[in-house]
């Protein structure tokens, strides 16, 4: 369930059953807009501990280096703003991801201001502290 609407936008979705997450991110493929799907998985990874959700907090980020960018083809352009597209395609991840101590990862790379943007709030077991 992603979106297409206007170039660099992406999303994370979260599958209760499955363990796995997919960023989408449009781009140009000889001037015709597509949308480049990866699928991240959550496999032989725990969010709920730090060594889990730092690697999947890699894998998210490398996702969407990669719908923002070339997206695993030869024939697909780059966003035309690589650096917003991937910012766009990693906050809607982490904030639909709802992966407390990935969010927490995400907050000590990002500004308030930046996490708000994307709907990322402030993590509870961070916000009883």
């Amino acid at each position: 369930m992603y979106t297409r609407t206007a170039f660099g936008k992406a999303q994370l979705i979260r599958g209760a059953a499955v363990a796995c997450a997919l960023l989408a991110g449009n781009v140009l493929a000889k001037d015709h807009g597509v949308t480049v799907a990866v699928q991240v998985s959550t496999r032989g990874l725990n969010p709920g501990q730090p060594a889990g959700a730092r690697a999947l907090y890699s894998r998210i980020k490398h996702a969407a280096q990669i719908v923002c960018t070339h997206g695993n083809r030869v024939d697909l352009k780059p966003a035309e703003d690589p650096v917003g597209c991937y910012e766009k395609a990693l906050g809607n991840a982490i904030r639909s991801a709802k992966w407390p101590l990935v969010t927490q990862l995400y907050l000590e790379t990002h500004t308030p201001q930046q996490a708000a943007a994307y709907g990322i709030g402030a993590p509870v077991q961070l916000a009883a502290k």
